[in-house]
This record gives structure tokens, sequence and C-alpha cells, in this order.
């Protein structure tokens, strides 16, 4: 029976969340891993609200790459994908990936619901016999026309030469659906993040769609099209057909009871794809489906590429990152937390050794870990039996900041973590790691155990190890292992989710008193200079500009990324120059791109003014506008108009090089008024 596409629904309706399927042609690398990890986070914060939801990933055995692959080894293609295909659930294994099925397209089950969703299509007049002919890329198992090639007759996508095939092939209808596409993307203007990506989408489909070739002849290693088995299924018909056969569909009503309950209408579904196989999915696999009389999923998320100290990628280059490798020396837990920080879901990011030392030692380090030493290990310890208090809750103006500063920020991260924006629920996280930190500085623990005022540092150690409660929920999806760390020092039991348990933070004062601390090793030690250059030569690289005492001495600059060190401190200057600028906090309005320009933003600010300010902001390689509308910036206000791209700028946006070239937005604490003054 048809299936009509859903409204977004509360919270309780099932989800389903699936990462692309790996080709095995090589093993894992942090490209494939940033994606599976992704999807692990946004199915571990599910589960944790208390979500029906189910995560899978998997492989993608077949196709002319995999056949010449297995070719070159001197194997036969099932002995090679068998032999590769560990390496994918070791790897997933080792980095914490929690998923509830590993589908591979050589699995009798896979090959039997493609073969089935072939017929549904063709039942309906949708396939047809003829033949083809033009320029194939064996890397993309894709077709291209010749205005889509680079000059030589190059692959866009993988920069190798194409090869020209002519061959019978089965054909699927693509062309009678550009209509129904295109009022599919208008009912479901959500359908694919970020929205950028989705207008890419949509020119895509108005500019008319030609049939596509569903079949090959010239190889056999795929599955075989039913009643022709001259034929193998096009590749990519095979593989989109895995986020059906994980849920043994496509089935009729009552046939398949995770299918049923998983596929829209009645689940929420989620493709998190690299940008580069979009087209596929939000274009090609909706019209597949469409067909078939079945609903397209929910949303395609489709994020940007990895590089690696601002260069792609490359086993040419020699600086493919193995997550293995980086595992041993840092933990599962740091990467996870390095890639989920450090780069926003959606752009590219760029993977730097010297920022994920910065984030080791700075936020997880000096940040969480100190915060967690300072009260368990020492105050609670040495002063408190060991032993969390019994307290009043909120008894000075101090605590009650802390307890809102902890409420806001819970709910922050919560609504960015429904947006799908882990980078921007870790900032929230984050400020009120900061917010705990600094209350332990003004309350001076250590100083009301001099004084001997034993109430008021039972009141201070409670709203510290409370604190620390809620965050070691917040922290799980991302970083499980450390947040079980933390529980554990607290004397807290493992978080276990369980549907219809929504366990988010939100009421404050639920540590029990006289619960036993277990103080322990400390959640990240620190890395010193020495401990850098081991780490560095165990994994091969040379020194690091901007690792060890450079990265934490990097300070708000403008927003320039010529350079991947953090700069020199420049010439001192006057007391009195520095106070001719004027600071204010600004909230973005609005935020959209220039055009032509790669790195430019132009930004709406409230400054507290009459109206918004038209600021032009350098950080469009590193935030996407989507990224800044309701943030709160840095802005320097008095700054000369300056005209760029034809367009006036009245005011900078702070911004501070990380000492790899990636840009971090100032952190403003708290929710102060537009037009703020700092100080």
């Amino acid at each position: 029976m048809p299936r009509g596409q859903p409204p977004l629904r509360d919270v309780m309706q099932p989800f389903y969340i699936t990462t692309p399927i790996y080709y095995v042609n090589d093993r894992p690398h942090i490209g494939t891993a940033y994606s599976t990890i992704a999807a692990d986070v946004i199915a571990r914060y599910q589960r944790l609200r208390g979500r029906p939801t189910r995560f899978v990933t998997g492989l993608d055995e077949h196709g002319l790459k995999l056949a010449r692959a297995a070719s070159d080894a001197g194997l036969e293609p099932q002995a090679f994908v068998d032999g590769m295909a560990s390496a994918f659930v070791d790897a997933w294994k080792m980095l914490g990936c929690d998923y509830d099925d590993f589908i591979r397209t050589t699995e009798a089950r896979h090959k039997d619901r493609a073969r089935y969703l072939w017929k549904r299509i063709a039942d309906r007049g949708d396939i047809y016999l003829g033949d083809y002919e033009d320029w194939y890329c064996v890397g993309c198992e894709t077709f291209y026309t010749e205005k889509d090639l680079l000059e030589g007759k190059i692959c866009p996508q993988h920069k190798k030469p194409v090869e020209r095939i002519k061959e019978s092939s089965y054909f699927f209808k693509l062309g009678a659906y550009g209509e129904r596409l295109l009022a599919f993307y208008e009912a479901n203007p959500k359908f694919v993040q970020p929205e950028g990506r989705y207008n890419e989408v949509k020119s895509f489909v108005r500019e008319g769609l030609r049939d596509l070739s569903l079949s090959r002849t010239t190889f056999s290693w795929g599955v075989p099209v039913p009643d022709d088995p001259k034929h193998v299924m096009y590749v990519w018909f095979d593989a989109l057909t895995n986020y059906l056969s994980a849920l043994k569909g496509p089935a009729e009503p009552g046939e398949a009871p995770l299918f049923d309950q998983f596929w829209p209408p009645s689940g929420e579904v989620m493709h998190l794809v690299g940008k580069d196989i979009l087209r596929f999915h939000a274009v090609y696999w909706p019209a597949f489906l469409l067909s078939a009389g079945l609903a397209p999923p929910t949303q395609v998320w489709a994020h940007g590429w990895l590089t690696v100290s601002g260069e792609k990628m490359s086993k040419s280059l020699r600086n493919v990152v193995a997550p293995e490798a980086l595992v041993e020396c840092f933990g599962a837990d740091v990467l996870r937390y390095y890639l989920m920080r450090d780069v926003a879901l959606g752009q590219d990011g760029d993977f730097s050794h010297a920022s994920l030392f910065a984030r080791y030692n700075g936020e997880l380090g000096n940040g969480l870990g100190n915060l967690l030493q300072r009260i368990v290990s020492s105050i609670v310890k040495n002063n408190l039996g060991g032993r969390v208090p019994a307290v009043a809750l909120a008894t000075t103006p101090e605590d009650r900041e802390l307890l809102d500063t902890a409420g806001r920020c819970a709910r922050a991260a919560a609504g960015h973590m429904d947006a799908i924006a882990p980078q921007r629920a870790l900032d929230s996280i984050w400020e009120l790691v900061g917010a705990a930190n600094l209350y332990v500085d003004r309350t001076k623990p250590w100083a009301l155990v001099k004084s001997g005022d034993q109430a008021r540092l039972e009141q201070v150690a409670y709203t510290v190890l409370e604190c620390l409660r809620w965050l070691s929920v917040m922290i799980w999806p991302v970083m499980p292992q450390k947040a079980g760390e933390l529980r554990a020092q607290l004397g807290l039991p493992p978080l276990v989710p369980a549907v219809g348990g929504d366990q988010w933070p939100a009421l404050w004062g639920e540590l029990p008193a006289g619960l036993e601390t277990r103080p322990a090793e400390t959640l990240f030690p620190r890395i010193d200079k020495d401990g850098e250059a081991r780490i560095l030569a165990r994994l091969g690289v040379g020194a690091v500009e901007g690792t060890s005492t450079s990265t934490s001495t990097s300070t708000s600059t403008s927003t320039n990324t010529s350079t991947g060190a953090v700069p020199a401190v420049k010439e001192t200057i006057q007391y009195d120059d520095f106070a001719k600028m004027d600071l204010r906090v600004g909230l973005v309005k609005t935020a959209e791109r220039v055009p032509k320009s790669k790195k430019l933003l132009r930004l709406e600010i409230d400054l507290g003014e009459s109206a918004p300010r038209q600021v032009l902001a350098g950080i469009g390689e590193h935030y996407t506008p989507e990224d800044m509308v309701g943030r709160r910036v840095v802005v320097v206000a008095n700054l000369a108009p300056r005209t760029m791209m034809g367009l006036e700028s009245h005011g900078m946006v702070l911004a501070a090089n990380d000492g790899s070239g990636r840009l971090l937005l100032s952190a403003v604490a708290g929710e102060p008024p537009p037009g703020s003054t700092v100080a």
C-alpha cells in the first residue's frame, strides 16, 4: 500500500538513522569514522530521550570498482569483500559506535529485498530495456555526460579519466519524476539539510532529468536483475535498497514489523551521507521510492569532507589518518569529542593535530577534568568524608546563577541536538563547564575550609557535584565511556537508556545526599610538550606548529585565515589605544553567503540600536548561515566602515585562530542583551 510522507512527530515517534554503506576497497579512515561517529552520537541522544531508535551502518560490496579491486588482489570478489569487512566491524567497535544492525549487500536478506523493490517498480511500468552509451567513472560507479566532465574527460569527483561504455541496459523513467520530486521538495522543506545543499538538489532537478541506466552487462558482480540474469542491478539501486533491507523491507504491511515501525509514515528516517553522494540520496532514491508506492525518508543530512591540515586526504600524499592510531594515543572518546566539537555537521572540516591537542588540554583537561578533580578528589574527599552532603538548594545569588545557567544550557544543548547540530550542543555544554569552574573560583571552597564555614562548604560542594551529574548525562552521546567514568567518581551507576524514559537533565537536586564518591585517576591527564612529541612520533607525524603551549596563547583576532600557526604577540600598545575599541555583544538576526565569495557571510546584527547593522565576516569556510542565526558574537562596533564585494560592513566579528587555520567565534557566556559592553 502507498505510504505518504508524514510531518515530524513528537519525540516518541520511532527514529531510524543510517550512515552511508561504505565501499570495502580500502580500510576505514578518519572521514568514514566521522560519518559513523556522528550517526552514533545522534542515535545515542535519541535513545537518552527515551525515543525508540534504530541505527544501521554497513558495507556496499558490489560493482565494477570492487570487482577490479578483487582481481588486482588475485581473489574472487566474495573472498575479497569477506576479508575486508572485518576491518569496518572492528573500527566501529573500537570507536564506541553502538549500531543495531550491520548490513552487507552480499547478504541473501539484502539481495532478496532488492529484487522485490525492482519488481515493484517494474510492475508500475517505470523500468524498460534499451541501449546506453556515455562516459563512466569506475570510482563513482556512475555515468557522466560530457558537459559534466572536466577538461580531458576527467571525473569531477575523483579527478581520474573516465571510460566510454556502450551496453544494453534497463532504464528507470527518472525523467517522468521531475515534477513529482519538485512537489515533494516543496511539501517537505527540511528534506535535505543544510539548506544550501537542498538548493543545489532542486536546481539540478529543475534543469531536467534524463532516464537513468539501471543495469549493467559488462560485468557480473552484483545482484542479478529478476527474470534477466544477463544484467546485474546498477550498484546504486542495489546499495540504496540497504536502508529498507536492514528493516526486512520493502514489504506489505504486517510482513516486516521493523519496516512498519521505523519507515514512514510510522517512523522518522534520517540518512546521514557525504555531500558527494547527495544526488543519489535526494534525487534517485526518492524517485525509486515514489515509483514503488513507498514514502521517501524524512531527511537527508549531507556532511562535508574532512581535510588534513588544509589538504584533502589522499593515499598519494600519505596523509590519510587512520582512527586506530589516534584511539591508541587519546582514547575513542577524545577522538569522538574532537570530531563533533571541531567540525560543524554540514560543513567541510579540517583535521589538525594542533587543534586536537588544544581541545584535549584546554576544554577536556583544564575544563571538565579539572572541575571533577578539584571537587571530588580534593574538597569532598578531604573535607566531607567522601560523601555527597545534604543541603538546601540554592541559598545565595551565586548558587542560583549557576542553577539558572545549568537549566538554560541543558535546554539549549537539547535544542541543538534536536536540530542535528552537535557542535553547537557542545558549545552550550561547555558553557556550563566554564560557569561551574568560575563558580568554584568565586566561592573559593579551599578558603571555606580554612575559615571553618562548614555549612557554606557543603552548599558549594553539592552545587558543583550536581552540576557534574548534569554534565555526565549531557556528554554521554559524545563520550559514553568518559561519562561513565565521571558518574562512577560521583558514585552513580552508568546510564542505561530505556524507551519511554527521558533522562536529559531537567530537575536540580536529584543527586542523593550521603552518596559515597569514588575518586579515581584524572579523566583527562594533561599532555605536556614532551608527551605531544611522543604522540606525534607514534603517529608518524613531524613537529606540528601550534601544539603545546603555543595553542593556549591563542587570542581573539580578526577573521584572518592566512596562516595555520598562532600568530606571535604584536608590538605593545598603550591602554589608551585599547580603550578606543568599543566591543559589544551582538545578536545575529539574519545571515547569508555573499555571492562569489567563499569566505564572506553577510550578517544583520542587533547591537541594541534602532536597527540591525550589516557586518561582513570572513568566516564562511568555518560557519554556515544556519550556524550563525541566533548566536551571540563579540563585535568591534566603532570600526570605520569598509566596502567589500560591493557591500559595506559596519563592524568586525571577533574570532580566534586555533593554530590550524580553524576559526572559533569568541564565546559569550550567558545571554547578555544585545549592545552589552565587553569589558
